[in-house]
């Protein structure tokens, strides 16, 4: 009986340690995900501010593709791409976004990517005389 005294106590650290392991990795889960629902988002507000500035009927400016950048800079991610032309109602953007990882150590260095697409009904834009 004398040698098993202090096995209780082993099992327990043991245990508490593997709790910990685990938490530090579900967290590291969390921030990609939480990562992924940022550059979405970055991504949706960089294609909306890039269509309103390449529609001419708005008169917000010129460059889309600068104002998609500094939407997607505001929101933390940063611009790869944005298909967009002034005149045109249609713009694509993809940025990306580098999480937090504090413990799995495979996915650091890892980017999260988004893709969103905005478009202007042009019929929205004009006036017609419905008689």
């Amino acid at each position: 009986m004398k040698d098993e005294a202090g096995s209780i106590s082993l099992l327990l650290s043991m245990g508490a340690l593997l709790f910990c392991l685990f938490a530090l990795g579900v967290a590291d889960l969390g921030s990609m995900l939480l990562a992924r629902s940022r550059a979405q988002s970055a991504a949706d507000a960089a294609a909306l501010a890039a269509v309103v500035q390449q529609t001419p009927v708005l008169g917000q400016g010129s460059d889309p593709e600068n104002a998609a950048r500094a939407m997607a800079e505001a929101n933390g991610a940063s611009l790869v791409s944005c298909s967009c032309k002034v005149g045109d109602f249609r713009a694509t953007v993809e940025v990306t976004l580098a999480p937090r990882i504090v413990f799995v150590s495979g996915w650091r260095g890892r980017a999260v990517h988004a893709t969103a697409r905005a478009e202007v009904n042009p019929d929205v834009l004009t006036y017609r005389d419905p008689g």
